[in-house]
């Protein structure tokens, strides 16, 4: 990624009200847009795990891990506790479901255009069974 790249990722995540509906969807695309928070989040959806056990499969610092870790809270996918030394995260399903709502529309949308595009190949499968002189 570029410098510019991570630079704009950080001024979106920045400017976003978390209590607006838009910005909170914005946030969670946002989040989801990387696929090491995503991987993190497949991951939580086992349980929760500290900072290490969500470091462990990646190749990357600890530190890295707990910046995409505050991406994730800050879209409000997770939730971090205090338990000693350890921070264990937790997936949060309210925000998820948002995204998967207002996705949904789209698929209605899809659905309905799919249908659409069967039914005219079925009349050009139809049309060329017939053929020109047989019609």
């Amino acid at each position: 990624m570029t410098a510019w790249g991570l630079l704009y990722n950080h001024m979106v995540m920045e400017q976003l009200d978390p209590t607006s509906q838009t910005n909170s969807l914005d946030a969670v695309f946002a989040a989801l847009a990387d696929p090491t928070r995503r991987a993190i989040l497949s991951r939580l959806a086992t349980g929760e795990a500290s900072v290490n056990e969500l470091a462990a499969p990646f190749e990357m610092s600890q530190p890295a891990v707990s910046k995409h870790l505050k991406v994730l809270e800050r879209a409000h996918l997770i939730e971090r506790d205090v338990d000693r030394q350890r921070r264990p995260a937790r997936l949060k399903a309210e925000p998820m479901a948002a995204a998967v709502s207002w996705l949904e529309d789209f698929k209605r949308f899809w659905s309905s255009s799919f249908d659409q595009l069967d039914g005219l190949l079925e009349e050009l499968k139809k049309a060329e069974a017939e053929g020109p002189g047989n019609a």
